[in-house]
């Protein structure tokens, strides 16, 4: 439910941005925010419908109250563990396009203020943003199946949120088609993917995987996402520098 995924959400921004938490009171905190056992069950979910559809050969069908959350974020993590063009750039992006934007999750009333804040609208939820936590996952555990970065999660959560592109706005192709969207805005698929972004975005240890990926949701498994929930708090310059003495050896050979 939209309201028990932002209660949780509300309380790990908490226990992240409390100076004074210990050890112990650390790792009580973060259990009963309960985020990392949301994310574990949209992934265990979203393998359970990828089996069926991979092994066993059969139709599924993922139906969720309207449609428009929960069921648009199984079938998207479904896609990416079964089909490699969704982990590429491109495909993501076309995925994103199809599963969130087309069938419509309503960004408006989702993302209606910051994820953070504590005044929050009665239909307010960080769905996308448990979307892009369990692509994280993926990406950390076959950090080289995904063809882009962190950076390109976190790009989106921003412009999920605030964003100077059309994208993301309104909560259906029919409010976008009225509000006139595409014709009065810019996208954010055509910024990202100019050449000089689009490397920003490139994970440059990135494999063409062909095989399914099924990511291992033992609890152990499953961490936090220290790029998005501690990125005001840690300082992200010598990651940043790691990545980059990444990219120049994978040119340099």
């Amino acid at each position: 439910r939209g309201r028990v995924l932002q209660d949780s959400f509300s309380r790990l921004v908490e226990l992240c941005s409390d100076p004074a938490v210990t050890m112990e009171r650390w790792l009580g905190r973060l259990d009963s925010s309960r985020w990392l056992g949301h994310v574990k069950a949209a992934l265990s979910t979203a393998c359970l419908a990828a089996q069926c559809l991979d092994r066993e050969g059969c139709t599924v069908l993922v139906h969720g109250a309207e449609g428009t959350d929960t069921t648009l974020l199984v079938t998207a993590l479904a896609q990416l563990i079964l089909d490699p063009a969704c982990r590429t750039l491109d495909g993501f992006q076309g995925l994103l396009e199809r599963e969130w934007i087309q069938a419509g999750h309503p960004f408006q009333l989702r993302c209606a203020r910051s994820a953070s804040s504590h005044a929050r609208g009665k239909q307010e939820a960080p769905v996308f943003l448990l979307f892009l936590d369990c692509v994280w996952q993926l990406s950390r555990q076959f950090p080289l199946s995904l063809e882009f970065g962190e950076q390109l999660l976190l790009t989106l959560f921003d412009n999920a949120y605030a964003s100077a592109y059309g994208t993301f706005l309104c909560n259906n192709e029919r409010e976008r088609s009225l509000c006139k969207v595409k014709e009065s805005t810019h996208s954010l698929w055509a910024w990202l993917n100019q050449p000089e972004e689009r490397h920003k975005y490139l994970n440059p240890l990135y494999s063409h995987n062909p095989l399914v990926i099924w990511p291992c949701v033992e609890p152990q498994s499953i961490q936090l996402w220290q790029g998005f929930f501690l990125r005001w708090i840690r300082p992200s310059q010598h990651l940043e520098e790691a990545w980059g003495q990444i990219r120049r050896l994978v040119q340099g050979n």
